[in-house]
């Protein structure tokens, strides 16, 4: 996408990104094969559902991939500092680099990352300044899948019409029932941990604070929005069409901002 490819080698957050790899996996394949084509054949749903649930299922994997390579905000060894906005950077104390106000310094990463919000395990990479828009639709469209999941395993049984069956020698239709609990039981949990995410997420768009200024108590009145949210929001993401902002597959143009705001760290 025009952009850079940020590998971090870290054993455990490949372990972490490959458990979220196989939930998406597992349902991807599960949930068309036992409930969406068969109903689909037997005329009790229509080919929307089935676009739908691989539409939602192709932006989650598209966002994490990329939220999991693309560049946080990696600073440059030696950056180049105007000196119109000296004022505005500080030294790093722990690898002793100029950087921006508001950069962090990633012990597991081992840089500094522009306006960095936290290291997430489950992209196995850090959410700042550059990829803070995919985390945002990471989370989005895993809820969206989550919750549709949820849908059709609760309507395959109460509200379906019931399938013929006339397919019981395949594996997955003789342990039906076992695995469509196995899918709901990871619907819950991922839909219950990505809704608590999502929502601090947004919180801290809209008061434009990260989690780590949230964590560190170094923000006054982080409560209160010190930006209209529309303008926090396309500085997130890079572009005022709100349209853009659920679309993965684009090169995201950062507005012209200054490294600092109006209460900095």
């Amino acid at each position: 996408m025009g952009r850079r490819i940020h590998f971090v080698v870290d054993p455990q957050g490949w372990c972490c990104m490959g458990l979220i790899i196989f939930v998406w996996l597992y349902n991807t394949i599960f949930i068309p094969k036992v409930i969406l084509f068969p109903h689909y054949e037997e005329g009790h749903i229509s080919v929307v559902a089935i676009l739908s649930y691989y539409f939602c299922s192709l932006f989650c994997i598209a966002s994490l991939l990329r939220a999991s390579v693309a560049d946080p905000g990696k600073l440059p060894e030696n950056p180049k500092i105007r000196v119109t906005e000296r004022e505005y950077w500080e030294l790093c104390n722990k690898c002793n680099m100029m950087r921006p106000k508001r950069s962090h310094h990633c012990s597991r990463c081992g840089h500094c990352v522009r306006r960095m919000d936290h290291h997430c395990p489950w992209i196995n990479n850090c959410v700042g300044e550059d990829n803070h828009w995919l985390f945002l639709q990471l989370c989005f469209y895993t809820q969206l899948l989550s919750a549709y999941t949820l849908i059709l395993d609760f309507c395959h049984y109460y509200y379906f019409l019931p399938l013929k069956k006339e397919n019981w020698d395949v594996f997955v239709f003789r342990h039906e029932l076992a695995l469509l609990r196995i899918s709901a039981f990871m619907g819950l949990i991922v839909l219950g941990g990505i809704s608590g995410l999502f929502y601090t997420q947004l919180m801290g768009i809209f008061t434009d604070t990260t989690s780590i200024e949230k964590m560190s108590n170094c923000c006054e009145d982080i409560s209160r929005p010190r930006k209209p949210w529309q303008q926090t929001f396309s500085e997130v993401f890079g572009t005022q069409w709100k349209i853009l902002w659920f679309i993965p597959f684009r090169q995201r143009q950062p507005l012209r901002i200054p490294y600092h705001f109006a209460n900095h760290v």
